[in-house]
């Protein structure tokens, strides 16, 4: 009877265990973010960053989009995990893979990362924050999002290059021009240090 009791006392300490460790510390509703997306010229998206990034340059019938987030301080620090604010192509589920960002580095940084496919796996409108698949097993990159270590990083801004290509190869799954607004999905996912899918929120699209 003892031996029955510690195992039912295990069983239900890891299922605690499990709840709090994928439990959010806080809901979206506690940042009130604010968003919004406009195609620049090169000129008004160098204006926008300011001297802390350079704009992507662009060629012919490129398109630069300017985004802004801006979120209000978070009841906790991200201690470890981070903020992904995602710039999807709806109509491929591809991202840019060029930004300009206006913040140092160590607080905003431009990539992607393995683990976001649980993102996609979890939401089935953010597809495009995982990894492109070929067939049954092949899975490549596509493109990259902003990784946000810093809660204090907002409000961000932004810069994506959308590079015209008038036939895209679809063994090259990256976002390209031309792009419509209404083509274009923003949104931000809180993720814990373990990489916990915590919310992730639509801002745009």
């Amino acid at each position: 009877m003892a031996t029955i009791s510690a195992v039912i006392l295990a069983a239900v300490s890891v299922v605690g265990w499990q709840w709090w460790h994928n439990h959010p510390p806080y809901g979206p509703e506690a940042l009130a973010v604010t968003s919004s997306l406009r195609f620049v010229s090169y000129d008004e998206a160098e204006a926008a960053l300011g001297e802390a990034a350079h704009a992507p340059v662009t060629y012919g019938r490129d398109q630069l989009v300017l985004g802004r987030v801006s979120w209000q301080t978070p009841p906790k620090p991200l201690d470890g995990g981070y903020f992904a604010v995602f710039l999807i192509d709806k109509r491929t589920n591809h991202k840019p893979e060029v930004f300009g960002v206006a913040a140092p580095q160590s607080a905003v940084g431009i990539g992607s990362a393995g683990i976001e496919n649980r993102i996609a796996e979890r939401y089935s409108w953010l597809r495009g924050a995982g990894d492109a698949t070929f067939g049954d097993d092949e899975y490549r990159s596509n493109g990259n999002r902003l990784h946000v270590a810093d809660e204090k990083a907002a409000p961000l801004t932004f810069v994506a290059l959308f590079p015209y290509v008038e036939e895209p190869d679809p063994e090259l799954p990256r976002a390209t021009a031309p792009v419509a607004m209404s083509d274009l999905l923003l949104a931000l996912v809180y993720m814990g240090e373990d990489g916990q899918v915590y919310w992730a929120q639509r801002l745009q699209g």
